[in-house]
């Protein structure tokens, strides 16, 4: 039986668990250790595919996380949640976008793959995140699950899409490119999957977050606190705001609110 009183924090990853320059601060690896030893259970929520945080999940002794905001779930180590796109209203969107030549990504939680061979757009946001741009595999989306699609376009060219695609989520996380999930997808959601394994009291459930796609998770968690360099957004919602992520702000933020 469960300590009624046991904690839960989920961390996004980019602008939160790692910096500006997409490194843990050492004072982060060192207040999740000591979350831990306080009997505190630690997850991950971000949108990034499963294959894009191994490195990160093994460095820090973390097996439970909510991916590709909310769409892919794994409970200590076993996938307990999956909410792919739907393939024939995908293929729709591809079939515009292509005219367009709006390139697109496809991502599994094992890969991802371009519909075109190269293009500067998705150079430049994917070195963002330290990834090389993906190889061209035009047919992916026919042929696995794909739990999020990523859509280069700037943001004067959005508005179209979101008008067009309302079985869709679109989420901004670059000035070309844009996440496409099923609508209603969110890191909420992935959460709640989660927390049905997890008996928790939504008192004692905490979240940390920077960016728009972790709005609906400090909305939902009892403690949601906001990185100092997040988005002006998420401070509207957020419970607490601690430092910048280069600044302590995971260290920090685990204090004020008395976890370590």
């Amino acid at each position: 039986m469960m300590d009624d009183n046991k904690k839960i924090v989920f961390f996004d990853i980019d602008g939160t668990l790692l910096d500006h320059d997409k490194e843990i601060p050492a004072s982060t690896k060192e207040a999740i250790v000591k979350l831990k030893k306080n009997g505190v259970y630690v997850a991950i929520a971000t949108g990034r595919a499963p294959f894009m945080f191994e490195d990160l999940r093994e460095e820090l002794d973390i097996d439970s996380f909510v991916s590709f905001n909310g769409q892919y779930v794994v409970f200590e180590g076993e996938v307990i949640y999956k909410n792919p796109l739907n393939v024939e209203k995908m293929q729709i969107l591809r079939k515009y976008a292509e005219k367009q030549q709006h390139p697109l990504v496809y991502l599994n939680h094992e890969t991802m793959k371009a519909n075109v061979g190269d293009h500067p757009f998705i150079h430049e946001s994917m070195g963002s995140l330290k990834f090389t741009h993906p190889e061209i595999h035009p047919g992916f989306l026919d042929e696995t699950e794909i739990y999020q699609a990523l859509l280069f376009i700037e943001e004067k060219d959005q508005q179209t899409y979101l008008d067009a695609y309302k079985d869709f989520h679109f989420i901004r996380w670059h000035s070309y490119s844009t996440d496409i999930l099923p609508k209603g997808g969110s890191k909420a959601i992935g959460i709640q999957r989660m927390l049905e394994r997890l008996p928790f009291k939504k008192e004692n459930v905490f979240a940390f977050g920077d960016g728009l796609n972790d709005l609906e998770m400090l909305e939902y968690v009892g403690t949601g606190i906001a990185m100092g360099n997040a988005h002006s957004d998420l401070l509207k919602v957020a419970d607490k705001v601690t430092t910048d992520v280069s600044k302590d702000g995971i260290k920090n933020g685990l204090e004020s609110v008395g976890l370590i």
